[in-house]
């Protein structure tokens, strides 16, 4: 497998951990029965999320690199911190 396609293989088994990692924690919510243990699993996730959404931006970025002009990648690196600015 070349190039691009471990890129995205990379980007799509990333998201499926995030998936298996929500469905871990709501398994775990349900299991503690309790607002105090799932607010602190939630608050677990609040600290994943945004790690593995840049891990994906990164992979996707270093796989576009190529083929985008530095301002376009500057760009896309504005949008990415804008997010977090607007989320905080």
């Amino acid at each position: 497998m070349a190039g691009p396609e471990r890129i995205v293989l990379g980007m799509a088994l990333l998201r499926i951990l995030a998936g298996c990692i929500e469905l871990a924690a709501a398994a775990l919510m349900l299991r503690f029965n309790e607002v105090e243990a799932a607010f602190r699993i939630n608050a677990l996730l609040g600290l994943i999320g945004p790690l593995i959404f840049l891990t994906v931006s990164s992979l996707g970025l270093v796989g576009l690199a190529a083929s985008m002009s530095a301002g376009s990648i500057l760009l896309v690196l504005l949008g990415v911190a804008l997010i977090f600015l607007a989320v905080r």
